[in-house]
């Protein structure tokens, strides 16, 4: 049996867009007739059969959205889908969901299997290795066919889509802030995700708050990593050496680690050691002491990022300006700060 071919795949061979394939075999009057006949000579070659859910996604909506998550264990991406879920529910939508468990590749393929008349749009996040890689031309061709796309908490500039983001580098300036304001003179920075972009803008608010207060950044106080293995290999040792009396950690597995390390080697929370962590999880709340975190407010970024979604899918002009909103944090004070 021969596989069935693919707008996508016709449009490739033949050098023309998908625009043009889908017109081509719809009989539109825009394309010449001897476009129209190569393309449906090719088609017909190649076994082509038309979505049954829809051609041109222009001239029909499914009301699906595609909504692609890095990693469901993740107690933040989970947050955020939920409030993508109210949303949706609420005005009509339905989503199917892929993981891509952090990976480029299957990144790639959940936009490709959804994006041939599955769906209407996309909500997601970029997965680690894709920024690691630096690739976002898979992105590209999906806004070029025409499919919106609104990036969350990892994104990236080059694509030209709405985002939705928290104040990264200014939640770090303030957690920071907070640490020197309570006494902390020795402030560690501990990341185990540099690689992102979420990361290096918390790093850089955190450089920003030390030269702010004039002092130089320690180098021996800062661990920035990009897993949580690498992670784990530098972090033995370090409190016996180093000796810091605050923490900031940019990531929920920087933060717990350093807690727990902290008090098996003798610390004791906040007074010796106060901790901030970087996203409001269970582990936060449930330690002793509670830590202390920034909060993504994650309910309220998947809301925003389903509603920017939908009220373009269902705007009628064909051109409306490109948004990005910022959502801002919250600093929870908890146990392992000290009170004023």
């Amino acid at each position: 049996m021969k596989s069935k071919a693919t707008l996508k795949q016709i449009a490739k061979e033949l050098g023309v867009s998908v625009s043009t394939v889908s017109k081509a075999l719809n009989g539109s009057l825009e394309i010449s007739e001897p476009t129209k006949q190569r393309v449906q000579e090719y088609a017909k070659l190649k076994n082509y059969k038309p979505n049954v859910i829809g051609l041109n996604l222009k001239n029909r909506s499914t009301k699906t959205i595609g909504v692609i998550i890095p990693d469901i264990l993740n107690s933040f991406f989970a947050k955020v889908f939920t409030g993508i879920e109210k949303v949706a529910d609420d005005r009509g939508y339905k989503l199917i969901t892929c993981i891509s468990n952090e990976s480029y590749q299957k990144e790639i393929n959940a936009l490709e299997m959804l994006s041939n008349g599955t769906i209407d749009g996309f909500i997601l996040a970029i997965a680690d290795e894709t920024q690691k890689l630096h690739q976002f031309n898979h992105f590209k061709e999906i806004l070029n066919e025409g499919i919106p796309i609104v990036m969350f908490d990892r994104i990236s500039d080059e694509i030209n889509c709405d985002k939705v983001i928290v104040d990264d580098f200014e939640s770090a300036i303030n957690a920071t802030n907070h640490l020197i304001e309570r006494g902390c003179r020795k402030i560690a920075l501990l990341s185990a995700i540099d690689n992102l972009s979420v990361g290096k803008l918390r790093a850089e608010g955190f450089y920003k708050a030390i030269k702010n207060h004039g002092h130089q950044v320690d180098e021996n106080l800062v661990i920035l990593t990009n897993t949580n293995e690498e992670f784990n290999d530098k972090i033995g040792g370090f409190f016996i050496k180093n000796k810091p009396d605050g923490v900031f950690a940019l990531d929920e597995h920087a933060s717990v680690t350093a807690m727990k390390l902290g008090i098996q080697n003798g610390y004791k929370v906040p007074n010796d050691l106060q901790i901030i962590g970087f996203a409001d999880g269970l582990w936060s709340r449930r330690m002793t002491p509670s830590m202390s975190t920034v909060s993504q407010h994650a309910p309220e970024i998947g809301e925003v990022a389903a509603s920017l979604l939908i009220d373009r899918l269902e705007n009628k002009e064909e051109k409306t300006p490109i948004i990005t909103r910022v959502i801002k944090t919250e600093l929870r004070k908890r146990d392992s700060t000290k009170k004023v």
